[in-house]
């Protein structure tokens, strides 16, 4: 079965910087889908800001099993509307993975309920990425660590909720840790945050992060069939009860009223 993925782009950088632009040519989105399309198990497309209603869709959503999301100067310009449907998505069991910057998007703030909040500093250095589930399915074909010689530093303390798991954890040249894969589940959907990926250094051309990222996406992956209306809260009818029962009491709701929220 191949997994159908969406990969999202912000596409401000690509196209207002002239260093970015040069390190990808077709957007980090065009080489993010490179990447993924390398595995014969996997179909990528991409999405834009600048898409209509920014290239995602109820639709669209329906037929992706795994959405990837990068997102950095423009996260304010992401519509209220596609956030929601994002998250009702994830919700219903569609995967996302999050990159870098997206961590301050409005998607994975919805779905984290906290600020997302970190410490950070540009000075292209060093980053060792230490593999702290080696079992774990995203960091298969892996050794201990992997090393990137230039990125942005993000260091702790990360205001995220406490993950389900801790894939890898960052030290950076300047002494700075930080838990740079994280995976949790929300709703039917399963969800990992992935740190590397700065606009400004090569990191999406790299095989080990390529690696990680077609990884990512099969964990990812959930094949059961989608929540059809994963904020569904019916009002169950006395007769409709698993165990006989007589109404009793007073009650605000008519029969069938939907309830209140």
């Amino acid at each position: 079965m191949t997994i159908r993925a969406l990969v999202w782009g912000e596409n401000v950088h690509e196209q207002e910087n002239p260093l970015v632009a040069g390190l990808y040519p077709k957007g980090m989105h065009g080489a993010i889908a490179e990447a993924l399309n390398a595995d014969a198990g996997i179909r990528a497309e991409t999405a834009v800001l600048q898409d209509e209603g920014h290239g995602i869709s109820r639709e669209r959503l329906a037929r992706t099993d795994v959405l990837l999301w990068w997102g950095h100067a423009a996260h304010g310009r992401v519509a209220d509307a596609t956030v929601e449907m994002v998250a009702d998505a994830v919700w219903s069991g569609m995967g996302l993975i999050v990159l870098h910057s997206g961590h301050f998007s409005k998607v994975f703030k919805r779905l984290m309920g906290t600020p997302c909040n970190l410490t950070w500093r540009e000075a292209g250095e060093r980053e060792r990425l230490w593999v702290t589930a080696p079992s774990h399915p995203i960091a298969a074909g892996l050794g201990p660590c992997f090393e990137i010689e230039h990125e942005e530093m993000y260091g702790e303390p990360f205001g995220i909720p406490e993950p389900l798991e801790t894939v890898f954890i960052s030290w950076f040249q300047g002494g700075e840790v930080f838990r740079s894969g994280v995976t949790y589940r929300r709703g039917a959907g399963n969800v990992f945050y992935f740190r590397p990926g700065h606009e400004a250094y090569p990191t999406y051309h790299l095989p080990v992060v390529h690696q990680v990222l077609r990884n990512a996406v099969k964990w990812a992956h959930n094949p059961a069939a989608r929540i059809a209306d994963p904020n569904a809260a019916p009002n169950v009818p006395v007769d409709k009860a698993p165990e006989k029962i007589e109404e009793r009491g007073p009650k605000l709701h008519a029969h069938g009223q939907e309830g209140l929220r």
